[in-house]
């Protein structure tokens, strides 16, 4: 085997090691929440030393925030499809598959708004432009629906809803408080719109 060769194999060692320590840790966030996990654990798990975790992601802030993006992708992803023919019902399939997709990862997705990273550091600025982006899905049928408003303040408003709608869903799924049924929390998100469409004069008042 030539150098070449064997540098191939310790590259795909390498690759092979970094997915194994993203699954392990994607796992127990999804089925455990961010508080369970432990550097040793995804070590013991892959089936490495804690310092070859670190070797890969620098940190344990690393390993946590590749799966925090890896989680806005698969949520941008899901939001992205929503058809955009009729703005007032993307709207509202926004909000339901924003629901639809925290139901179905809950812990995963409560792991990017929670983590705090080490010594107080920053978030990364490419993570918080992922959420704003995600967000701003909101604009385009708010323009749509509302032509007469500046984009300052459908900027603001997009951000508004998304929060609103997040914290409704967040805070009915919250098992350590009384959670909300699904198909009530999705009446809740439904009504929250209607009241504000109607309040902006999107929708007639009934």
């Amino acid at each position: 085997m030539n150098i070449v060769q064997e540098e191939s194999l310790r590259d795909q060692k390498k690759n092979r090691r970094r997915l194994q320590i993203l699954e392990i840790a994607r796992g127990i966030i999804a089925s455990k929440g961010l508080r369970s996990l432990k550097v040793r654990d995804v070590a013991d798990a892959v089936g490495c030393s804690v310092g070859s975790v670190y070797n890969e992601f620098d940190d344990f802030d690393g390993v946590i925030l590749t799966v925090n993006r890896e989680t806005v992708q698969a949520l941008t992803a899901r939001l992205v499809s929503v058809p955009s023919g009729d703005p007032v019902r993307q709207l509202y399939g926004l909000a339901e598959t924003y629901l639809d997709f925290f139901t179905e990862n809950a812990n995963l997705l409560r792991s990017l708004f929670e983590h705090r990273m080490e010594d107080d550091r920053p978030y990364p600025d490419d993570i918080l432009q992922m959420v704003m982006d995600a967000f701003a899905l909101m604009h385009s049928p708010l323009v749509r629906v509302l032509p007469n408003a500046d984009d300052v303040k459908i900027a603001l408003l997009s951000r508004t809803l998304f929060s609103a709608v997040h914290g409704i869903i967040s805070l009915g799924l919250e098992e350590r408080m009384v959670a909300v049924p699904p198909q009530l929390l999705r009446q809740q998100v439904t009504q929250f719109l209607d009241a504000h469409l109607v309040g902006l004069g999107v929708l007639p008042a009934r």
